[in-house]
């Protein structure tokens, strides 16, 4: 019998391994959806085994993950829904404006190109890669302290240390670079169709305590959206950080993903398809 459930497709970003989604997958299955949770191309089955294995991501730029990803995509039977965090956000937003998803969930998502807030606390987030420019070709790891920054600024250090001992992973410092110079690259990698009106709908979401991607980026992103007369939707979490999909609070984060996409027509189960 073909599977009347809705994909989910779980996307995530650098620094955390496929695994971290594992509450959302559960959680989408409990709910009728098909949810699945892909690595980056060459990211290993386990953490221990990506950090025993760094150099199998290094160099990874934005279109090769997307690429990877659009050829899961391609293979399912119906569109999925793209749920994506920091760059798999990014990448989500590219998917869905190439017309490969029903519709997308981008998480305190990485920069677009045309945003040009750079918040102080986004650029000491990032400093552990930009600092140094030979990181393009290189996995880059985050320390406790660095990974506190960028991520669990808005938690207590046990939880902090806990989500970073458990789920970090090295991942490639490409990415980064081209987010950060999208804006002087005609061709950036980095770019979304933001003007596609043809595309399902979009919710942007924010942390508004992240420091890698502060509020300010993702209202930035909201707004290059204002063109479209597609569906683009806004929703902000006060007080939480870039772990917000991780942490002790990510059920309220995937409980609102879940009333949004019931709220598009968006069910677990289609039955308007079967």
């Amino acid at each position: 019998m073909p599977d009347s459930r809705t994909p989910v497709v779980l996307i995530h970003g650098l620094w955390l391994h496929a695994t971290a989604w594992q509450p959302w997958v559960d959680l989408a299955d409990e709910h009728g959806y098909a949810p699945l949770a892909p690595g980056w191309p060459g990211e290993a089955a386990t953490v221990a085994e990506a950090r025993r294995h760094p150099d199998a991501v290094a160099g990874l730029g934005i279109d090769e993950v997307t690429e990877h990803y659009a050829g899961i995509i391609r293979a399912l039977e119906r569109p999925p829904v793209l749920v994506g965090h920091s760059f798999g956000g990014l990448i989500a937003q590219k998917l869905l404006g190439a017309g490969l998803g029903r519709a997308a969930i981008a998480i305190d998502p990485a920069q677009i190109r045309g945003v040009r807030a750079l918040p102080p606390a986004q650029l000491r987030a990032g400093l552990p890669v930009l600092g140094n420019p030979a990181n393009r070709r290189r996995a880059v790891s985050l320390t406790a302290a660095q990974f506190r920054y960028g991520f669990g600024n808005a938690l207590e250090r046990t939880e902090s240390d806990e989500l970073y001992e458990r789920l970090t992973i090295p991942s490639p410092g490409r990415p980064l670079f081209q987010a950060a110079f999208a804006n002087f690259a005609r061709r950036s990698p980095a770019a979304v169709a933001t003007g596609n009106a043809d595309r399902g709908p979009l919710l942007l979401i924010s942390g508004q305590a992240d420091h890698t991607v502060p509020d300010v980026v993702t209202r930035s992103a909201y707004k290059l959206y204002g063109d479209s007369p597609a569906v683009t939707e806004l929703k902000q979490f006060p007080d939480r950080g870039h772990s917000l999909v991780v942490d002790h609070g990510w059920r309220a984060v995937a409980d609102h993903a879940l009333r949004w996409l019931a709220c598009q027509g968006i069910p677990g189960r289609d039955t308007f398809r079967t």
